[in-house]
């Protein structure tokens, strides 16, 4: 068939059917940040968060961090004092289960995999969080009291009760908007 042929049938199409038009616009998706700063104050890394479909997504971007395996939690308290950020609480977990990832009963909503830093001390991830969200309700980042993005000093084991063995908070960053 003549393409040329074609243009009068698809000039009569296109005055039959009525423009489409763009679909609205979705709300924008509520984003977050964390700075994470050492006892020294030294920032050690950056975080950005975005409400995903499946829970929050962190983006972790990491520099200067002791290799090695560490674990990351979100902790229930949006408050970072050195030098050992106990002020951050312990992990986020409103629905009051069990630490650890492999636990019966568990997870807390802040526990999320270790991460393994490589030798250069630079790591960029991102992890989801299924039982979080940046929006108003009981798995809000943004209740009362915030929220906080912690660092520990090695690995969580993923099942001992609170915090998993997951050493001292080397470093702490307040969620934001």
């Amino acid at each position: 068939m003549n393409r040329l042929a074609l243009i009068p049938v698809l000039v009569s199409l296109a005055s039959v059917y009525p423009t489409a038009q763009a679909p609205a616009t979705a709300p924008a998706t509520p984003a977050a940040k964390a700075t994470l700063k050492d006892a020294q104050g030294k920032t050690l890394g950056e975080a950005t968060l975005r409400d995903a479909a499946a829970g929050v997504l962190v983006k972790l971007d990491l520099l200067n961090v002791p290799p090695g395996p560490h674990a990351l939690h979100i902790h229930t308290v949006g408050k970072c004092d050195a030098p050992d950020f106990m002020t951050a609480g312990g992990h986020f977990n409103p629905t009051t289960m069990k630490h650890g990832l492999l636990a019966a009963g568990g997870p807390h909503a802040g526990d999320m995999p270790n991460l393994f830093v490589p030798a250069d001390g630079k790591l960029s991830i991102e992890v989801l969080d299924s039982n979080v969200t940046l929006a108003a309700g009981a798995k809000s980042l943004f209740d009362a009291d915030g929220s906080a993005l912690v660092l520990h000093a090695t690995a969580d084991d993923y099942a001992t009760d609170p915090a998993g063995n997951a050493g001292g908070r080397i470093a702490c960053g307040v969620v934001t908007r």
